[in-house]
């Protein structure tokens, strides 16, 4: 047995026990990252997130830390929580193999008194208790009835259960109950793992703050390549400050030009980072190795408030012939708020001014979409999308009212459709059988002419959104005004008290897969205004500005004809000699 001097110092510093079991293990010495984590498992507050690129070894120091604070207080009770039970198994035989073979710990294996199992075992110098030492256990697993002094959730978020929001707001309210299972005021929380998306668990816990826990979320990240300068606070930052770990982010701001530069060396040389890059893709690289989900979610979510031009008003009746889209800064929109990811901005119109090389021109027409509320808690969901010659489709206003069938709620989308003078409107027919369009028409004929006009979908909801939004807006045709742009926000937050309901929200947030959203009725009922004009917008948007000019110029024509004719007192000889002319 080793002398008391050196069992004290293996018992003092966590870093100094990881080093003698990475021996054990035959394994290189820890790197300087390692020793990073590991300080901060035994260092870090009561609340702690550490994400670590992909091979870091996260998973095994925590292996490691669970015995070393086991070895130091034999009645500890930690709760191993993985995304499957599979994965928190794995954790908790690892940790047992360790106490099995590591000469200072043998005296911690389970007596033949206590629990010894896989997935729950007590140390041999811990008292009888109702919670064993070590506890394994999937997310979705039997957590109720547990008690422990330090949980550890490594890898709960992965791809299968975070792909949606249903997936997400389930995944958040299993991990809630943690607070009522950790042992008050001396109990700990860390979390272990790589985020799959921006609206992460690992992004909403430290935004939630006392009121759900005990103490604030502290979140620190360990890329694999150092980041630039200004992406510490861009892609990594939180309210003006960085989440990259200070050990990395001081040497970024020391030597800028040490961005791209491996944060871990020794951990993986330049070539085999380059070659897992080549296998997992850009995308796959920057969200498993650098922990940057903005690459991953510029591919996830293609509908984006940047493709948008944004005007400052919209004219009831008439709107420019050609508008020019860019993403300068001069044209930013600073005084709107966006609920796009981070870097996702409005911006204006480089030409929206009347003039002769830039005409209005009256709308071509005016469609209601109506999207009737079903059973569940969506709204009645109503957008008006004008549209012009030259191709441009105006979001006059997108909203919803609570009721359904009822006859307040039918006047009030009977008068919508006649402030803004809609030609038609149409229905989605998939729940009710037409009972919807039944009971609005008598109506809506008191307010408008409009007509009526039934849709019925049958392909995948989310790629059918998308597929007929995302075009128009990287063609840059989809023009909003700022009025609807701040009551979608405010308006629907106010109401509601959450961003589900806006339409700008699910904008941003939809993906292509299955029951992406919570609430998708408003991205839903824009995307059938936008649909029935598809066809219209395939119109070439020079060659119709050039047919409204020369209609211009045969009225101006016209009109000088008439005044010769009247000023010359009918001559024909003069008058066809001016017709020759022009």
């Amino acid at each position: 047995m080793k002398d008391k001097k050196y069992i004290e110092n293996l018992k003092k510093d966590f870093r100094n026990f990881l080093y003698r079991v990475w021996k054990h293990l035959s394994l290189p010495d820890p790197t300087p990252l390692q020793y990073e984590i590991a300080d901060l498992l035994q260092h870090g507050g009561k609340r702690k997130i550490i994400e670590g690129y992909r091979g870091v070894g996260k998973s095994w120091i925590t292996s490691v830390y669970v015995i070393w604070r086991l070895w130091r207080d034999p009645n500890g009770k930690f709760l191993v929580v993985s995304a499957s039970k599979t994965r928190a198994d794995a954790f908790s035989t690892f940790t047992k193999r360790l106490l099995r073979e590591l000469p200072e710990v043998k005296h911690l294996q389970p007596s033949g008194k206590q629990r010894d199992s896989m997935v729950a075992f007590d140390v041999g110098s811990a008292k009888a208790s109702h919670s064993p030492s070590v506890k394994s256990v999937g997310i979705f697993g039997q957590l109720t009835g547990s008690r422990a002094t330090e949980i550890i959730a490594d890898d709960v978020e992965v791809p299968n259960n975070s792909g949606t929001q249903g997936q997400r707001d389930k995944l958040l309210q299993r991990v809630l109950e943690f607070e009522s299972i950790i042992i008050p005021k001396v109990g700990k929380i860390t979390y272990l793992g790589t985020p799959q998306t921006e609206e992460s668990l690992y992004n909403e816990l430290p935004s939630r703050g006392y009121e759900d826990f005990e103490e604030n979320y502290q979140l620190y990240i360990f890329p694999a390549r150092y980041p630039s300068k200004e992406d510490l606070k861009k892609k990594y930052g939180t309210n003006g400050t960085t989440n990259i770990h200070e050990s990395i982010a001081e040497k970024v701001i020391e030597d800028p030009e040490i961005a791209g530069d491996l944060t871990d060396p020794k951990r993986y040389s330049p070539q085999e980072l380059l070659t897992k890059e080549g296998i997992y893709g850009r995308s796959g690289f920057a969200l498993q190795f650098m922990l940057d989900t903005s690459l991953s979610d510029a591919e996830k979510y293609p509908l984006k408030c940047s493709d948008l031009l944004v005007v400052d008003a919209m004219d009831p009746e008439e709107a420019p012939s050609k508008l020019l889209w860019t993403q300068s800064p001069r044209y930013e929109r600073e005084n709107i708020p966006t609920v796009g990811f981070q870097g996702d901005r409005f911006y204006r119109p480089m030409d929206f001014d009347k003039g002769h090389e830039n005409p209005w021109r009256p709308y071509s027409g005016v469609v209601m979409a109506i999207d009737p509320s079903g059973r569940g808690a969506d709204e009645t969901t109503y957008a008006l999308v004008a549209h012009t010659p030259s191709g441009y489709l105006w979001v006059l206003d997108v909203g919803g009212t609570k009721g359904g069938y009822d006859e307040e709620s039918l006047k009030f989308l009977a008068e919508k459709a006649r402030r803004y003078k809609a030609d038609l409107c149409l229905i989605e027919s998939n729940f009710g059988d037409g009972m919807f369009s039944k009971l609005f028409q008598p109506i809506l004929k008191n307010f408008t002419d409009a007509g009526i006009e039934e849709v019925r979908h049958n392909k995948q909801k989310e790629l059918r959104i998308i597929d007929t939004l995302e075009p128009a807006m990287n063609q840059h045709r989809l023009v909003f005004g700022i009025n609807m742009i701040l009551k979608d926000i405010k308006e629907e937050v106010k109401a509601h008290d959450r961003l589900h309901y806006s339409l700008l929200y699910q904008m941003t947030r939809l993906t292509r897969n299955r029951g992406a959203l919570r609430h998708d009725d408003k991205i839903d009922v824009l995307a059938m205004g936008v649909a029935y004009w598809v066809n219209a917008m395939a119109i070439d948007e020079e060659e119709s500005l050039e047919d409204f000019r020369e209609d211009l110029l045969d009225e101006q024509l016209h009109s000088f004809m008439d005044t010769a004719q009247n000023t010359l007192g009918g001559n024909k000889d003069t008058l066809k000699d001016l017709r020759d002319i022009y």
